[in-house]
């Protein structure tokens, strides 16, 4: 009696006229031998179920049964094996109790039931407070999406992708838990992003702290194993199969190896062995930039930005193989992709021209660091036991940190705290469009590289050419410098040389695909840099001889002349320089005998 209760526990059994037994997602996983046997009867494979039972398959291992198990197991019939495994996804998917989200770029998709617990805490839904793309809603009206959509973006392709790998290479062996802990890494991969994301990590930190080498991804693993302790997830975690090795997998495809490697020829991960490293590959890919973090935020924010892409992540996906290359496992495609691969790059380097390097969106993100550096001082968020932190110690203590997103700008802006007033003032002029203005842009010459460490350089020298005695003489501290990058994101590289690449007529063995074999228009370098310099003083006559300073040092140095401005014509550099200075001189002269003539 006792045994016929548990099983009925254990189904869910109902005695209909089919016979059908319905199935709890939180029970299936706990059937022993007899309770999967008595399932395959109760549905109608009564042929099949003894070798269910010979073979011992209990419930927690149904997910991973694929069609060359089955056939080892002795299921001869294809058909009997495509209709087990149909009914396996009925079960997993099904009464899995899955939410649905309607997204706008990828429409409904569906959350696995741990998903939703990462999903429903406080420290996953401060995402909804964090800027996808900081600065550019100040220029870009529809790009007011946040870390949250893009976050679930990521989940749902990272599943996509790894799902597909399974069911077409079931060799790889690619588990339930497996697939599960990609979802996870792709939905907390971005945790640790602080105000306007990247400005908090890029500028700001580096900036108030240049001592530590610090990244969201670390406050991404710090933030994800404060959430699990906070919400004490972990015996969730343990119910849906996932152990210790599991959330160590889970942080090391956000962050990457958590310890360092004494010998480089050691592996470096603890999560999962050699075999699976292409599963490495999906949330954030180190080898060749190509996963679906982009492709969810280059859909996304094209989308939101009114920005045409090229790029379909879908074609990808279809053609995605894992193959051995030197050894070592990694996801390849079809050779006739190359061209969707080069627009995805396209893409990327598009949104960086015309969106993040945008000169009005650069120069609002350093007002905003500005403020942020004069605030630092004197704002105190509440910390673990009661501590006061700065808002740049709060990387330190996930309790303050999981406080601190945007509204610490309008806190600033909004705060009568006179300590607060050089923030505010500088905030105003953000709000109200009174911005530091772009004296002009260029180029360094072709082979030279400008350091983000020679930005006080460069401040000092352009000041140097004014005339330190005329009344309006430039100074450092007036000139913002900012170095820009711009490349397909591997520096000078070409991504595409490192991928490898499938034929139809020999899918097991990889290959390049070399730029002169796609096409002869495609770029000749893939990097370039600019060297774009603004100046804080709204003085029209101060303005003037920045400006012109500006041009003199562009020539002086060889760089090209600069865009924007009214920069001087081309000459050689002794006669541009004093061309300049007259100009500067003259200017000033004016400007003397007017103060005089009032």
């Amino acid at each position: 009696m006792a045994a016929r209760k548990r099983k009925a526990a254990g189904l869910n059994l109902t005695n209909d006229n089919n016979k059908k037994a319905r199935v709890s997602a939180y029970s299936f996983k706990d059937w022993s031998v007899t309770d999967v046997y008595d399932f395959l009867v109760l549905r109608g494979f009564k042929n099949v179920a003894p070798i269910f039972r010979r073979q011992e398959i209990v419930g927690s291992v149904l997910p991973d049964l694929t069609e060359e198990r089955l056939e080892k197991m002795g299921v001869e019939k294809m058909g009997k094996r495509l209709q087990l495994l149909q009914l396996f996804q009925e079960i997993f998917q099904d009464n899995m109790k899955l939410k649905v989200f309607n997204d706008p770029i990828h429409g409904h998709i569906e959350f696995h039931p741990l998903c939703m617990k990462i999903i429903d805490t406080p420290q996953f839904q401060r995402l909804r407070d964090i800027k996808q793309l900081g600065a550019c809603y100040f220029v870009f009206p529809g790009a007011s999406h946040n870390r949250f959509e893009h976050s679930l973006g990521v989940c749902y392709l990272a599943g996509q992708l790894t799902r597909r790998i399974k069911q077409q290479q079931p060799e790889l062996q690619i588990t339930e838990v497996d697939i599960l802990c990609v979802q996870i890494a792709g939905l907390c991969h971005d945790l640790g992003h602080g105000p306007f994301s990247h400005v908090f990590d890029h500028w700001f930190i580096p900036f108030v702290r240049p001592d530590i080498q610090w990244r969201h991804e670390k406050a991404s693993v710090d933030m994800f194993d404060h959430l699990i302790h906070e919400n004490n997830l972990l015996p969730v975690f343990e119910e849906y199969g996932m152990s210790k090795q599991d959330i160590t997998f889970i942080k090391e495809q956000i962050a990457g190896p958590l310890e360092r490697r004494e010998n480089k020829d050691d592996w470096p991960y603890h999560g999962r062995q050699r075999e699976k490293v292409f599963l490495y590959e999906i949330v954030a890919n180190k080898r060749n930039g190509i996963d679906v973090d982009k492709w969810d935020y280059f859909a996304r924010d094209c989308h939101n930005m009114g920005i045409p892409s090229n790029f379909d992540h879908h074609r990808f996906q279809k053609f995605a193989k894992v193959i051995r290359v030197d050894g070592a496992l990694q996801i390849c495609c079809r050779e006739k992709e190359v061209s969707n691969l080069y627009d995805m790059f396209h893409t990327r380097n598009t949104l960086h021209r015309r969106a993040y390097q945008h000169k009005v969106v650069k120069i609002i993100e350093s007002m905003v660091v500005e403020a942020l550096v004069k605030a630092d001082d004197h704002i105190k968020i509440p910390g673990k036991d009661g501590k006061e932190c700065k808002i740049s110690e709060s990387i330190d203590d996930m309790v303050a940190y999981s406080k601190l997103t945007d509204y610490i700008i309008p806190q600033i802006v909004q705060s009568t705290d006179p300590e607060l007033e050089e923030s505010r003032s500088i905030l105003r002029k953000v709000y109200s469009r009174k911005l530091y203005k772009c004296i002009g842009q260029t180029r360094p010459p072709s082979g030279e590289v400008v350091h983000q460490d020679k930005i006080p350089d460069i401040q000092k020298e352009i000041a140097e050419m004014s005339d330190e005695d005329d009344i309006n003489a430039i100074t450092p501290d007036i000139l913002v410098v900012h170095v820009i990058n711009l490349n397909y994101g591997m520096g000078d590289e070409n991504p595409i040389d490192h991928v490898r690449f499938y034929s139809k007529d020999n899918p097991d063995q990889a290959m390049k695909v070399r730029k002169n074999e796609v096409s002869q228009m495609l770029p000749e370098k893939f990097a370039e840099q600019h060297i774009r310099v603004y100046c804080k003083d709204s003085d029209p006559r101060i303005l003037e001889v920045a400006r012109l300073c500006f041009t003199d040092w562009c020539h002086k140095k060889g760089f090209s002349t600069p865009k924007a401005g009214n920069a001087i014509p081309e000459m050689t550099p002794l006669k541009a320089k004093d061309s300049a200075l007259r100009t500067v001189r003259l200017i000033s002269q004016r400007t003397l005998a007017k103060v005089k003539e009032d």
